[in-house]
């Protein structure tokens, strides 16, 4: 099933520049490794040990995947995930 990603600036040079991607998945574990899979380095950017990067946040059609089911969030066919870097300020 295919869902569009949209992607920061920073992660767009793994992906010749393309701000939203199309890769498949029915969860957002499987939506990363078929990112990694068309896009290696993509999943070391998001993830170490199996977890999220404390800095990187995941939202599936504007909810926080942190307040669902993490990375086992389940995917549906058309839906919209967004990866952003957490911001830190002073």
């Amino acid at each position: 099933m295919s869902v569009q990603v949209h992607l920061p600036t920073i992660m767009r040079t793994l992906t010749e520049d393309q701000k939203t991607v199309v890769v498949s998945g029915t969860s957002i574990q499987e939506v990363i490794h078929d990112l990694e899979r068309n896009f290696p380095g993509m999943q070391g950017r998001l993830m170490q040990d199996g977890q999220l990067h404390r800095f990187v946040n995941i939202y599936l059609n504007d909810d926080d995947i942190r307040f669902q089911q993490g990375l086992a969030s389940p995917v549906k066919p058309g839906d919209a995930i967004t990866i952003l870097p957490a911001v830190a300020g002073g």
